[in-house]
């Protein structure tokens, strides 16, 4: 990790700027967008630049990240324990009036059941997006290997989301934020992503994840449960590369990518705004802002994207110095780039 570069402060204000830009304009259509905004690579930052539940839950998980690593090496137990608590806080606080998903919220008050394995929480048929909007503090940890960060990556998304197209991709958004920190060259970032896929495609963490998968009826093995969601994130990779061979920046990219309802679109319409845009982080972010579909997802992972590959010094100082939560971000990105 380049730690002049600062990349989780910048992801983490990055993802944190996409939010409030995109909290608007989210559930409006694009004419309906431009109305509103003007000429989108003009969009300004809201003021107050009020964020939401993506970068609450960003910062939950993060918290529980932070409580497990002061009890000890790193495992599924000690991790599932401190992550649980956070999110059943963040379901129980007076600030969670920012439109959550249902799915969040249905796993969140069945995990407020301490008496509970958090197996039986998890939604196993819901792939939404809620899954991998705050994965990215699972790219930001240093010293984790590579198991360690899959399966983490996994585990925070089954406490609400067990579908495997959910684990998937928060697993390959968590690949996509790590890579980008480290100094990974953005032209090959997708042919990365899509090896990734295709390595772990029957790989199942059963010691993160136990017997989740024998939650549904449809599936044979473990390895046939996981292989569902991994193809699904190779199916829109493939989309991805697809709509990048014919880049078309003024067309709205969830026409390629799809809405960002469901994970797998989240990351690569996300990743299409950065990939756009990979050295104008305000352009990329705006892109995104300016989207048919779940913009304030798409923008705050395109803005953990860019911001993980530039670094904080990328955003506008009076933008930064406006974002809700700016002191708790820049805690843990200064914990995290140390």
């Amino acid at each position: 990790m380049n730690l002049q570069k600062r990349p989780a402060t910048g992801a983490l204000l990055g993802l944190a700027l996409g939010d409030a830009l995109g909290f608007p304009t989210e559930f409006n259509d694009v004419p309906s967008i431009l109305a509103k905004t003007g000429p989108w690579r003009e969009m300004r930052l809201p003021s107050p630049a009020i964020v939401t539940d993506d970068t609450q839950m960003t910062l939950a998980l993060a918290r529980g990240i932070r409580t497990a690593a002061q009890r000890g090496s790193l495992d599924p137990a000690r991790l599932a324990g401190p992550v649980r608590e956070e999110f059943v806080a963040w379901y129980h606080s007076p600030e969670n009036n920012r439109a959550p998903g249902n799915t969040c919220l249905r796993a969140c008050g069945l995990l407020n059941d301490p008496s509970r394995d958090w197996r039986d929480a998890s939604q196993i048929g819901s792939k939404g997006c809620g899954a991998n909007m705050r994965v990215v503090p699972v790219g930001l940890v240093p010293g984790w290997t590579e198991e360690e960060r899959a399966g983490a990556a996994q585990l925070q998304s089954a406490l609400t989301h067990g579908h495997p197209t959910a684990l998937a991709a928060s697993d390959l958004t968590a690949r996509a934020v790590y890579l980008l920190a480290q100094g990974a060259e953005v032209t090959g970032l997708v042919g990365q992503l899509r090896s990734y896929a295709l390595h772990h495609r029957t790989r199942y963490h059963e010691r993160w994840l136990g017997d989740l998968w024998m939650r549904t009826a449809s599936d044979a093995s473990p390895e046939s449960f996981i292989a569902r969601g991994w193809d699904d994130c190779l199916a829109v990779l493939d989309r991805l590369a697809a709509a990048l061979r014919n880049p078309s920046p003024e067309t709205d990219p969830c026409l390629t990518t799809g809405d960002g309802w469901i994970a797998e679109e989240a990351l690569a319409t996300a990743l299409q705004c950065f990939l756009l845009f990979p050295d104008a982080p305000l352009t990329a972010l705006r892109r995104a802002a300016c989207t048919k579909g779940d913009s304030d997802s798409i923008a705050c992972l395109a803005g953990a994207f860019a911001g993980a590959h530039l670094g904080p010094d990328v955003w506008p100082r009076d933008w930064e110095a406006r974002i809700e939560y700016r002191e708790e971000l820049l805690t843990f990105g200064t914990l995290w780039d140390a």
